[in-house]
């Protein structure tokens, strides 16, 4: 029989490559060996790293067929100002190949950024402390109000428990200066907006220690604080509770932030279901405007909270893997060791299954309903977009938002030096074999029911008056959706201010994750 393989916890200990040393038996791979005699077998440390990029990518990348030659490549000749800038540098140029046939472009084209991938990275172990639930920062981030004139500055979201938390602050709050700067507009025809941006992604960063601001709270009066960075434990349900819609009925509300590993989402999550169920809820929004995605298995999880229990045992998804690898042809993954956390055993990438395979819903708690709304954005990425689409076969989805990302694909990591490469090496596919949604899920369409509205970041996460959850409402107890005029554009001006808000958005975003790990595999018999 195959042997099924758990490695939920494994990720803390090869995702973390440059924060710790690696125990001996887990394999760094600093150069891969190959027999191909195009490439050199001289080099820098850099050079080799560079190589391991295109080889790996060769074998593994979901789109391997649409890679050219070593030669053609020349990842050596690739430059960037650090290690980790050349190597995401050459991530860049690889994943620029492929062209997907419904759009004439990459499949990971990106539009006016400068031929950065859209999926693939390197990471130096940042993304993954978060993922494992612990970051060392604020516990907040800034976002402008991208729909309206004056392009003000709010607070996106805060983390219970974070500095920023213990400090008072909320989301929704607007920012009205920052270490001082009162002049932080982001207006298309402001001279400063590029300034503006390199100031509060260095004021917000990682490696700021500091950060003081002046806040102007919901009743307009203003707050002063200062918050100094610390490490704190994600909680990724930043906020749930019941909403009374009257006659005696109720909506279910979460914001889910992201899919940290499901060892550290899982308690809160079942907390939050557990507290709907009591509460006699026949409605459920699930807010997802921010999560960028993260574990496959804590997406298990959540849609076996939200699915109906007739869903319970039917497919959830199914997994198509490139067809290098399951065909089997992948001898460098050898070099891929890694231990489960689980059972302590010592396996390597090569010994995985990569035959196409169906997982399967369990359902999870007892509330059982027919219809979720989920709340979407443009930052609504591969997790959050595969337990939507998980669930549309089985019950009633909304989406109420604007179209998310479109990441239809996933990864595992590749450690290459110090760092860690993911590059999609697979597809889902739900049940009715509906995918491919590599141009996002577009509220309001025949493929994806509901209603296309702009966020609404003045309000905070809960309040019925934030257009969106205003949307959820009226629907649930009407059966139709609002007409609004939200995403009407008044101008020319006003659409390029839009335009230029929505890109410095995606900037402040940092270090944000967008990504579907798969943790769970099967070996090969």
């Amino acid at each position: 029989m195959k042997k099924i393989l758990f490695i939920a916890g494994t990720l803390l200990i090869f995702f973390t490559a440059c924060k710790k040393s690696k125990p001996a038996d887990e394999a760094t791979d600093t150069g891969t060996t190959t027999t191909d005699p195009t490439i050199p077998t001289t080099g820098t440390a850099l050079d080799k790293m560079k190589d391991s990029v295109f080889l790996y990518a060769k074998e593994d990348y979901y789109w391997y067929d649409g890679i050219p030659d070593y030669n053609t490549v020349n990842p050596r000749a690739v430059t960037g100002t650090t290690d980790l800038t050349a190597l995401q540098a050459v991530v860049n140029k690889i994943s620029q190949y492929k062209i997907n046939p419904a759009t004439g472009l990459a499949y990971e084209y990106v539009a006016n950024s400068g031929g950065r991938a859209k999926y693939s990275y390197m990471d130096d172990g940042t993304s993954s402390q978060k993922l494992n639930a612990t970051a060392g920062d604020f516990g907040c981030l800034p976002f402008y109000d991208a729909y309206s004139g004056n392009v003000n500055l709010y607070i996106k979201y805060v983390y219970p428990g974070s500095p920023a938390d213990v400090q008072g602050v909320k989301r929704g709050y607007q920012i009205m200066s920052v270490n001082g700067r009162t002049d932080l507009s982001a207006a298309s025809n402001y001279a400063n907006q590029a300034a503006n941006l390199a100031f509060l992604q260095n004021a917000f960063s990682s490696g700021s220690s500091t950060i003081t601001m002046v806040l102007k709270k919901f009743d307009n009066t203003t707050i002063n604080v200062t918050i100094n960075a610390g490490t704190y434990t994600i909680n990724p349900v930043i906020t749930y509770k019941s909403l009374d819609m009257g006659n005696g009925k109720k909506m279910g509300y979460i914001v889910f932030n992201s899919f940290v590993s499901k060892a550290s989402a899982q308690a809160a999550l079942s907390t939050a279901f557990t507290s709907f169920a009591n509460d006699g809820v026949t409605e459920l929004t699930v807010d997802l405007r921010y999560n960028g995605g993260g574990f496959v298995e804590t997406a298990e999880y959540l849609a076996g909270l939200i699915a109906p229990t007739s869903a319970n045992g039917k497919v959830m998804y199914t997994t198509y893997y490139s067809t290098n690898l399951a065909a089997g042809k992948d001898p460098l993954l050898k070099n891929q060791v890694r231990r489960d956390a689980n059972t302590n055993q010592l396996y390597n990438y090569s010994q995985i299954d990569f035959s196409t395979a169906a997982t399967n819903f369990v359902k999870q708690g007892t509330l059982n309903i027919s219809r979720v709304f989920f709340l979407v954005t443009a930052g609504t990425a591969s997790a959050s977009e595969l337990t939507i689409n998980s669930l549309r076969p089985y019950m009633n989805v909304q989406l109420i938002g604007v179209t998310t990302y479109g990441k239809p694909v996933g990864f595992f990591d590749i450690n290459i030096g110090k760092y860690q490469m993911y590059i999609p090496e697979f597809e889902t596919k739900n049940s009715l074999g509906q995918g491919g949604y590599y141009a996002g899920m577009e509220p309001g369409t025949t493929d994806y029911a509901g209603k296309k509205m702009n966020d609404d970041v003045t309000k905070d996460f809960g309040d019925v008056n934030d257009k969106l959850i205003a949307q959820a409402i009226y629907f649930a107890k009407n059966g139709v959706y609002t007409t609004s005029n939200d995403l009407q554009i008044q101008s020319v001006d006003t659409n390029n201010t839009k335009l230029a808000t929505e890109a410095i958005n995606n900037a402040l975003n940092g270090n944000q994750f967008n990504g579907m790990i798969m943790q769970h595999h099967l070996l090969k018999k």
